[in-house]
């Protein structure tokens, strides 16, 4: 096989044998049954990378069933010096899938580790296993008969543990600014176990209920980190409202933009708008309905402007989609609605649709964005990625924060329309409005696996993105495997102090440098040299 000159392979320095013994002996513990040789066909390798490439190759994955597993599987690898890369459903596509940065080492995932151990209903809380997939999450809510609901993202197939861990979004008022998790249980490097927050005391009541502890906060380093193993997550669970109303807004032009967001903040500041609102464009909503060859025949070049507005209206939305929903009393929800209503009213050309729905109907409701945004999974959204190239159609993701202004937001929207189209790429966008003050700008560049020309050339064009965004100040807040040190090189302020310091507690807490090594730009002593 072959890769890439651009693409970073970064090769396990242990021997073969090494590791064949480590899974033998890993096998002995967890299970023949439960060790995969390679990539396992294919299933735990980046599903948009081509399959001439041989870049991100795990030589073997484990699935344990518990904490103590994980011990052992841990201390087996810095016993025989193999790196790991722990993951949940291993499922993160767009931005890696299964795949590990390192190649050669072992890939730990959760898929059996996907028990829901507990339900509080009267304080909202859970306490999951990493591999616990939001389905499984709800069915067990449901089954429970507990009168809460859990916020889920767009595709519902991953675990609530993979995608925290790795700054996924959800949309409930708990995804806001990622408070759905409270409370960790880790695997350190040398096998130990570790609990965050309050669960530092023994048979502390408070342990996924109470965010802070006595002394510095850790738990935020286990999210994008490589400093431990999580195997125990407590998640916060929304009581479920008397209604949810559905909110859907579309403006026609992109100027249109700067008047959507700046009224969108002024009600998410006073309030009456909670959760987390998002701002779709039309090229990305039409990717969730139909290939790309069913809005525009010829396959070279970008959709038109004209033909961008043919779609919308063929649809039924403008040229930028707000979505969000209000959560309360009947009384309550009718009174943020007419404000809400009021404020967008007076953008030009605006269209407002809305509908309110109680708990019986949430689980049928036809639109899977509605259905989102009460808390239910779904899969609805996941041919989007066959944009081009249909059931091998692949994308990655383009991601820059940026502050919850009109003119900011639009003069982002803009640059990335001009870049994109330079580089002969639709311009898909999701503007998720992750707090009051900020937004997540979710830009997917899609193409066929099958041509491999095609697919360097979008590899090509996120590269170039990363580093132009950051010379003008946008830096991303998660990345694929391909560019994580890329992106982590734009955060240079005080000559990178934040990644100096940062890897100084790597160095300290996994001296092996074993755990997930290079994730999200922060490598061991040792691999630095290859950063």
């Amino acid at each position: 096989m072959t890769t890439p000159d651009f693409l970073p392979v970064v090769t396990a320095s242990v021997p073969a044998e090494n590791v064949q013994t480590a899974l033998r002996e890993i096998a002995e513990i967890i299970g023949a049954d439960r060790v995969i040789a390679g990539d396992g066909s294919g299933e735990f390798r980046d599903p948009y990378q081509p399959g001439s490439w041989d870049a991100f190759a795990t030589t073997g994955v484990v699935q344990p069933d518990s904490a103590e597993h994980v011990q052992q599987i841990v201390r087996i690898a810095c016993r025989h010096g193999i790196p790991i890369w722990a993951q949940g459903q291993g499922r993160n596509n767009g931005y890696g899938g299964a795949a590990p940065l390192v190649s050669g080492g072992i890939t730990i995932n959760f898929r059996r580790m996907n028990r829901v151990l507990s339900i509080d209903p009267q304080l909202g809380v859970a306490l999951v296993e990493p591999g616990a997939s939001f389905q499984d999450i709800y069915d067990a809510i449901e089954a429970a008969g507990a009168d809460l609901m859990v916020a889920v993202p767009d595709i519902g197939w991953g675990s609530m543990g993979g995608n925290q861990q790795d700054n996924g979004l959800t949309y409930l008022p708990y995804g806001k600014d990622w408070r759905n998790i409270c409370g960790l249980e880790v695997v350190t490097a040398d096998g130990e176990l570790l609990r965050t927050g309050m669960g530092a005391m023994e048979n502390n009541k408070s342990w996924n209920l109470y965010k802070r502890n006595l002394g510095p906060s850790i738990e935020t380093l286990f999210f994008q980190g490589n400093f431990g193993v999580v195997t125990k997550l407590g998640i916060w669970l929304m009581p479920k409202p008397e209604v949810i109303t559905h909110v859907h807004i579309d403006v026609e032009r992109d100027e249109d933009l700067i008047p959507l967001v700046d009224t969108l903040r002024r009600l998410r500041l006073d309030g009456t708008i909670d959760g987390v609102p998002c701002i779709l464009n039309t090229l990305l909503i039409a990717s969730t309905i139909a290939p790309r060859v069913n809005w525009y025949e010829p396959e070279e070049g970008i959709i038109p402007d004209e033909v961008i507005d043919e779609i919308a209206a063929k649809i039924g939305i403008g040229r930028w989609h707000l979505r969000f929903a209000l959560y309360g009393d009947r009384v309550v929800n009718e009174h943020n609605l007419q404000k809400s209503i009021t404020a967008f009213e007076a953008i030009p050309g605006a269209t407002i649709r809305h509908t309110t729905t109680g708990p019986g109907e949430w689980g049928s409701l036809p639109d899977p964005s509605d259905r989102v945004y009460a808390g239910v999974p779904n899969l609805d959204w996941n041919t989007m990625a066959g944009w081009r190239g249909g059931d091998n159609g692949g994308h990655m993701s383009f991601a820059p924060v940026v502050p919850l202004t009109g003119q900011e937001v639009y003069g982002l929207q803009m640059w990335l329309k001009a870049e994109f189209e330079r580089n002969g790429i639709d311009h898909t966008s999701d503007i998720i409005v992750v707090n009051e003050r900020s937004a997540c700008s979710v830009a997917g560049i899609t193409f066929n696996i099958d041509d491999a020309e095609a697919t360097e050339d979008a590899y090509r064009a996120i590269r170039e993105l990363v580093t132009a965004a950051g010379r003008i100040g946008f830096g991303e807040y998660r990345a694929h495997l391909q560019f994580m040190d890329l992106a982590q090189e734009q955060y240079g302020w005080g000559d990178h102090a934040y990644r100096r310091f940062v890897e100084k507690i790597k160095d300290a807490v996994d001296p092996q440098g074993l755990l997930s090594p290079g994730r999200h730009g922060i490598w061991p002593a040792a691999l630095r040299p290859q950063r």
